[in-house]
């Protein structure tokens, strides 16, 4: 059995923090305490990355959470141009190392492209598997 949650937030800065408590709210909901923080920090990166460099002016950007047996993916979808990568920034850059701290807290990141945008996808396993009340 799989559970699913999604929300659709708008392009704004306010939404990072948002799109963190669903994320939050719905793991615990889900009675989901297992790298808790590391999730919520890449959920973060993820919709700050979605804010500032993926959705188009007047658009929305999508999370979606999915968790099957001891798996635990979070899907941040916009539909902007571009393809998001990681960079390797020097010690004293003061930017560009957020897809870098997802994809080291992740167990998998991938990033999809669609007919329209693109999803960046990261998996999380969890050695609770599912159980839900």
């Amino acid at each position: 059995m799989s559970y699913v949650r999604q929300q659709r937030f708008p392009r704004t800065r306010v939404s990072v923090r948002a799109a963190r408590q669903f994320v939050g709210d719905t793991l615990a909901e889900w009675a989901v305490t297992e790298r808790r923080e590391d999730i919520r920090l890449c959920v973060s990166e993820l919709a700050a990355n979605a804010v500032l460099h993926g959705v188009p002016m007047g658009r929305e950007f999508a999370v979606r959470l999915l968790w099957e047996g001891a798996v635990l993916w979070i899907e941040v979808r916009d539909s902007g141009p571009g393809h998001p990568l990681i960079c390797h920034p020097a010690a004293d850059a003061q930017a560009g190392r957020g897809l870098w701290l997802v994809s080291e807290l992740a167990d998998e990141f991938v990033v999809r492209d669609g007919r329209v945008g693109k999803t960046a996808c990261v998996a999380f396993e969890l050695s609770t598997g599912q159980v839900l009340r």
